[in-house]
């Protein structure tokens, strides 16, 4: 994507990303193609797709809790799923310092391909 026309699609796809994570509660779609499109190198892009995910997660935590959907127990639970999450961070941090950029991508990728393939069996299932 031209960078002239990233201060214009930006909005739209923030917005677009926010009416399907209202929606399906997914906030991969259509923030990770887009950061992808851009040509956001490995660290920035992960940075972006932190910054979107972390904004996605407090919004939908909101909503459901607004909604009487989540309960503070079981949100209090959930922060304890933060200790292993960070320590994925760090070893991420780690294997994407040691790999290539074109090698990040593709597992990133095939990653996210596996997980929305999973999901989408799951719903079949």
């Amino acid at each position: 994507m031209p960078a002239r026309l990233e201060p214009w699609f930006s909005p739209l796809i923030g917005t677009a990303t926010g009416i399907v994570t209202a929606a399906t509660g997914v906030y991969m779609i259509p923030s990770v193609p887009y950061l992808q499109a851009i040509g956001l190198e490995k660290d920035d892009l992960v940075r972006a797709l932190g910054l979107s995910f972390t904004v996605s997660t407090l919004a939908l935590a909101a909503t459901l809790m607004q909604d009487g959907a989540l309960q503070m127990p079981i949100a209090g639970v959930s922060l304890l799923a933060l200790a292993p999450a960070l320590a994925g961070m760090v070893l991420g941090q780690w294997v994407r310092a040691r790999v290539r950029s074109e090698t990040f991508r593709i597992c990133f990728f095939a990653g996210s391909l596996l997980l929305g393939a999973h999901l989408f069996l799951r719903a079949l299932i």
